[in-house]
């Protein structure tokens, strides 16, 4: 059994994932932490999400002492602002530990883009060239031997497991920048209230049009340059990427199926459509990523689909632990 920590259990991401921990049969949930200033320490995990009453009811521990913290325990799950990762995943990895980054402290290993799309300064250079990028269904092999993993956004995910198999194949004219719209529900904002996350006062609109961290991230992943704007809609969770490409001349739809298939038919947790293209609902509560896309001459539309909080963070982070330590990979998941 691994000894397993979560910091930043209070959120909606830190939810799914102590959900899926518990019930996991190699994992013993050994703590749910977070930020010593938090108004939730010292409540019960099941008083601030009631729908796990009899679940899991487990103290929300306050992170006073992060060196005690390290002592007895073999995996952390840091669900932490990407400032907090940066500056508490050193200590938890320096100390042994196996950590899963569901932050974007990570990702990306370049400081300089720290500087520009996360306005601080990168002091952990020696651990971020380290780090492997745990897009699971394309890193499984480096991520069984990585001590960090940073888990990638939710945006990104979709973003990347659309693309990666037509720009794999080389099916995909990149002088034309791959376009993602993508709707993301309201509970990518976080659980902490504020005006521009609340329901009622959300419509449906775009935001960091050209500046949104998570284009970087995925460009530099794919390989390629994209054009990403993300919106935000009424709704929950859940994220929906309508994507428009250019193919190469001669491209035809059965390539483009077959590059499909070759990636992902042995991969249990993408879901490939052989007719129409994925809604919300066919994904949100589930930890898939379902994609489908039509084609008309050289101009292809992708659509991919998620759970913002599953596939898009908690779910992808536990697949990743699955494929880290050898177990079965949809473990807990399913």
């Amino acid at each position: 059994m691994l000894n397993t920590l979560i910091v930043g259990a209070s959120g909606y991401t830190g939810a799914e994932l102590a959900v899926y921990l518990q019930r996991h049969p190699h994992i013993h949930l050994s703590g749910l932490m977070v930020s010593a200033q938090s108004s939730d320490a010292g409540k019960c995990f099941s008083e601030l999400h009631p729908q796990y009453k009899r679940i899991l009811e487990l103290p929300l521990q306050p992170l006073t002492d992060i060196s005690e913290a390290t002592k007895s325990v073999d995996v952390v799950f840091l669900a932490t602002d990407h400032a907090v990762s940066h500056d508490i995943a050193p200590i938890f990895l320096d100390a042994g530990c196996i950590v899963f980054d569901l932050s974007g402290a990570y990702r990306v290993q370049n400081t300089q883009f720290y500087k520009k799309y996360y306005g601080f300064e990168h002091k952990n250079a020696g651990w971020l060239q380290k780090a492997v990028y745990g897009l699971a269904e394309w890193q499984a092999e480096k991520i069984k031997q990585a001590q960090l993993i940073a888990v990638p956004g939710c945006y990104p995910t979709v973003s990347q497991l659309s693309l990666k198999p037509l720009l794999e194949q080389d099916l995909l004219d990149v002088e034309h920048w791959p376009v993602i719209n993508a709707v993301s529900g309201v509970s990518g904002s976080g659980r902490k209230a504020s005006i521009t996350n609340s329901f009622c006062e959300i419509s449906l609109q775009p935001y960091g049009m050209f500046n949104h961290r998570h284009q970087p991230e995925i460009a530099t992943h794919l390989g390629t340059e994209v054009i990403f704007t993300p919106h935000l809609g009424n709704f929950a969770r859940g994220i929906l990427a309508t994507i428009t490409c250019k193919l190469k001349p001669g491209v035809t739809e059965e390539q483009i199926r077959s590059a499909y298939q070759q990636a992902y038919h042995d991969k249990p947790l993408v879901r490939l459509y052989s007719k129409g293209v994925p809604s919300l609902k066919a994904v949100v509560g589930s930890p898939f990523c379902d994609i489908g896309f039509a084609i008309q001459g050289q101009h292809l539309i992708i659509v991919g689909a998620e759970d913002n909080l599953l596939k898009g963070a908690a779910a992808q982070a536990v697949q990743c632990m699955n494929i880290r330590f050898g177990y079965d990979e949809t473990q807990a998941l399913m």
